[in-house]
């Protein structure tokens, strides 16, 4: 008998998985798709959540600069101008 010819080999491909949120970044990325808006300092402390309907301020007690650093280098928000020099509106990534 004679052996059939084999196809080549397929690479596979492994696409990288998102690391989970954490909490604290899952509750400002809620709050911001449910009208609230991200200001921050210019370095990306002092988070606070300001809803836009009534300008009410929530100071959310587990996030801090490290939670906004760690969304921005996963793409999930980015800057936007301030109301002053020295602060920073974040806004959500529109889904492709």
């Amino acid at each position: 008998m004679q052996k059939k010819p084999s196809a080549p080999h397929k690479k596979i491909t492994k696409v990288p998985q998102l690391t989970k949120l954490t909490e604290s970044e899952q509750e400002l990325l809620s709050k911001m798709e449910h009208g609230y808006q991200l200001e921050t300092d210019s370095l990306g402390g002092n988070p606070v959540l300001r809803r836009l309907k009534d300008r009410e301020v929530l100071r959310p007690a587990d996030s801090n600069a490290s939670t906004v650093k760690g969304l921005r280098e996963r793409g999930l928000i980015h800057p936007d101008t301030g109301h002053d020099p020295l602060s920073v509106i974040w806004g959500l990534k529109k889904a492709k």
